[in-house]
C-alpha cells in the first residue's frame, strides 16, 4: 500500500498524510504490510441480481482475514438487464473501464470480483485481464426454480414463452399475473442457461472461479462457503503472483468455449469471450467456435436447449462434473485460481449416475455437436451466430423465404403486429440498425416477435435475422450478430422487402439471393445514418470507438497496444 499511493511531491509528507487517513478502519500500520485485497462491490437495489451480495462480501472478507490478508471493499458500476436503458451491453465496456482503472489505480495487491447479471461478469474478466493483478471471480449465483401449477418455471425463458402464448390468446390475464409472480422467486440471476449462467460456466472452465462456484444457487449455504474460500484463495494468488494472464491462456479460452458448447450456452458468450481473449492479446476468431462446435457434444440438458435448470445442474455436480465427463476434450494442464491445474481439480469431481438425465455421458450426449453455429455469406460476410439446438422448428434450419424488413427497433415495435403487414409463416423477418453502432449497444431485440396474427394461426417459430443480440434465455430460429452491421454499411442493411433470403445452417451459409451487381448498386447508394439520439457523453464515445460483434464489441483503444498497432486502431478507427 505504501508503494502505490498518491504523490504530493514530497515523499515524507505523502507518507505522513496517508498514515493519518488509513487509520479510519482501525488497522495498525503493520497490518498494511499484509496482502491488501480489494473486494469489488457491485451491490445495487436497482440491479436485482446484486441486491443479495452483502452476505457474500462479508464471507469473502472473513476468508481474506483467515488467510492473513486485509480486505478493503470498494464500489464499481453495477448494471442489470431490464432496468438499464437502452441496454446493458452499451455499458459493458464502461463497467470494464471503471473496474480496470480501480484495480490499477488503488493500492491493492489483488481483487475479488463479485459479478451477477449478464454483462457484469464478462466486463470484470475484461478488466482483470487488462489490469493483470491477481484476481478471482465470484458470482451471486442463480435463482432457485420457480413453479406454477406443477410446472417448473425459469426466468426468463418462461417470461418469453408465456408472453408469446398470451399474445396468441392461449393464456389469460389472470394466469399471466400468477405466472409473473412466480417467475423470479428468489435472489440471484436467471436460473436457466442464459447469459449470466453461461459466462459463469465459462469462467469456471477457464480457471477464474473456484470449482463449483458457477452453479450453486444464490440461496444455498454452499455459496457462502465458496465466498469464504474465494477470500482465502485470493491471498494465496497474491503470494504466488498468479495473475489472470497466467490463468486465461489460449488453452484456457478453448476450455471456456468447449464448456459453452457443452451446456448449450448463450450466443452472447461468443462476443464476450472474443473480447476477453483480445484483452489478453489472444487472437480469437469466430471460425474457432465452429471448429470446436463440430467436435464438442452438448452434454448438459439445460434450458433453453434442454429440459432442466441451474438448480438441477448444481445437484448433478455442476461444472466440475461436466468438465470431468468431457475431460478428453480439454486442456487439463492449465493453471487455475486454486493454485493447481484443471487436471488436479477434476480429481475431486464426481459424476453421480442418478443425474445422468441432466449431465449426459460422452457416449450418449444430448446432441453430438453443433450447440452453436457461425454462418457466413453475402448477408453476413464477417459472420453471424445461431443456436441450432434452441430452435422450435428444426426444418427452418434450411429455409428460403421473402424478407420482411424492419429498419429499426422502433419500426419493428410499431409495425410487427399490424394486421396489414405482408407476412406469412415462410417470411424471413429482418431487423436492421440494431447493432453496436446503430442501436447503439446491440440490445437483446434479436428474438423478433412473431406477428400476432401468425401466433393466432399457430405459428411459433420463424427465421429471424438481425445485427443485434438476444438473451441467452431466448429461443427460436434466430440468426444474430450479423457483421458488419447495417449502420456501418453491412449487407444486412441493404436488404429490401421481398428479397429472397436463404439460410442453410448445416452448410453454414446465409445469403440474400440478389446479384453481385445489385448488391454493389445498393452499397453505392448507402449513406451512414445521422444519429441525433446521443449527441454527447458516453454513448457518443461508444459509437465512435466500438468494434463489431465478430471483434468482441470492445473499444478499439482498450485493446493491447500491439493489437491496436497491428489493426491500425490507435487513436480511433
Amino acid at each position: 500500500m505504501k508503494k502505490r499511493v498518491t504523490s504530493y511531491g514530497d515523499a515524507g509528507f505523502s507518507q505522513f498524510i496517508q498514515n493519518a487517513f488509513r487509520k479510519h478502519l482501525g488497522y495498525d500500520e503493520e497490518d498494511y504490510e499484509k496482502p491488501i485485497i480489494g473486494i469489488c462491490n457491485t451491490y445495487s437495489e436497482i440491479n436485482r441480481c446484486h441486491s443479495h451480495i452483502k452476505p457474500l462480501i462479508q464471507s469473502v472478507k472473513n476468508g481474506i482475514l483467515m488467510a492473513g490478508g486485509i480486505p478493503l471493499e470498494f464500489p464499481t458500476i453495477s448494471i442489470g438487464e431490464m432496468f438499464t436503458s437502452p441496454t446493458t451491453m452499451l455499458y459493458r465496456n464502461l463497467v470494464a473501464m471503471d473496474t480496470e482503472e480501480m484495480i490499477s489505480a488503488q493500492p491493492i495487491d489483488g481483487v475479488v470480483l463479485i459479478g451477477g447479471c449478464d454483462k457484469m461478469t464478462p466486463a470484470q474478466l475484461m478488466a482483470a485481464a487488462s489490469a493483470n493483478k491477481p484476481a478471482i471471480l465470484l458470482t451471486g449465483g442463480p435463482m432457485e426454480n420457480g413453479e406454477y401449477n406443477g410446472k417448473t418455471l425459469g426466468a426468463c425463458s418462461d417470461c418469453r414463452y408465456y408472453w408469446q402464448e398470451y399474445k396468441a390468446g392461449e393464456v389469460s390475464d389472470e394466469e399471466l399475473k400468477q405466472i409473473n409472480n412466480r417467475l423470479a422467486p428468489t435472489a440471484g440471476h436467471c436460473m436457466v442457461m442464459g447469459s449470466a449462467s453461461t459466462i459463469s460456466v465459462c469462467a469456471e472452465a477457464m480457471g477464474m472461479m473456484l470449482p463449483g462456484a458457477a452453479a450453486a444457487p444464490a440461496t444455498v449455504n454452499e455459496r457462502l462457503r465458496l465466498a469464504k474460500e474465494t477470500g482465502k484463495k485470493i491471498v494465496e494468488l497474491v503470494k504466488n503472483e498468479l495473475t489472470p494472464a497466467k490463468i486465461m491462456t489460449k488453452e484456457a479460452i478453448d476450455n471456456g468455449i468447449r464448456a459453452l458448447l457443452a451446456v448449450g450456452g448463450s450466443t452472447n458468450a461468443v462476443i464476450h469471450l472474443i473480447a476477453i481473449a483480445r484483452r489478453l492479446g489472444i487472437p480469437l476468431e469466430l471460425k474457432r467456435f465452429n471448429e470446436l462446435s463440430e467436435t464438442t457434444p452438448l452434454l448438459a440438458n439445460l434450458r433453453p436447449a434442454g429440459e432442466y435448470q441451474m438448480e438441477d445442474f448444481y445437484h448433478a455436480g455442476g461444472v466440475p462434473a461436466l468438465l470431468k465427463e468431457m475431460a478428453s476434450l480439454l486442456h487439463l494442464d492449465v493453471m487455475t485460481v486454486t493454485g493447481t491445474t484443471l487436471r488436479e481439480n477434476l480429481e475431486q469431481a464426481e459424476i453421480n449416475p442418478a443425474y445422468r438425465h441432466i449431465i449426459k455421458s460422452m457416449e450418449s450426449p444430448l446432441y453430438e455437436n453443433g450447440a452453436l453455429k457461425v454462418v457466413y455469406g453475402n448477408l453476413a460476410p464477417n459472420g453471424a451466430v445461431i443456436k441450432p439446438k434452441a430452435v422450435i422448428n428444426p426444418k427452418l434450419l434450411r429455409h428460403r423465404g421473402k424478407a420482411v424488413v424492419f429498419t429499426s427497433i422502433a419500426d419493428m415495435e410499431e409495425r410487427i403486429n399490424d394486421p396489414n403487414l405482408e407476412v406469412d409463416p415462410d417470411s424471413v423477418l429482418i431487423l436492421q440498425n440494431a447493432g453496436p453502432v446503430g442501436a447503439p449497444g446491440m440490445p437483446e431485440a434479436g428474438m423478433i416477435p412473431i406477428p400476432e396474427k401468425l401466433l393466432k394461426q399457430g405459428v411459433r417459430d420463424m427465421v429471424r435475422i438481425s445485427d443485434c443480440r438476444m438473451s441467452g434465455t431466448a429461443f427460436g430460429t434466430v440468426v444474430l450478430h450479423a457483421a458488419p452491421e447495417a449502420a456501418v454499411g453491412g449487407p444486412i442493411g441493404l436488404v429490401r422487402d421481398g428479397d429472397i433470403i436463404e439460410l442453410d445452417v448445416p452448410k453454414g451459409e446465409l445469403n440474400v439471393l440478389i446479384s453481385d451487381e445489385e448488391m454493389e448498386k445498393r452499397r453505392a447508394s448507402f449513406s451512414p445514418p445521422q444519429f441525433a439520439d446521443f449527441p454527447r457523453g458516453y454513448p457518443s464515445l461508444y459509437r465512435k470507438h466500438v468494434l463489431q460483434a465478430d471483434e468482441g464489441c470492445d473499444f478499439d483503444f482498450l485493446l493491447p497496444v500491439e493489437i491496436q498497432k497491428e489493426k491500425g486502431e490507435v487513436g480511433g478507427k
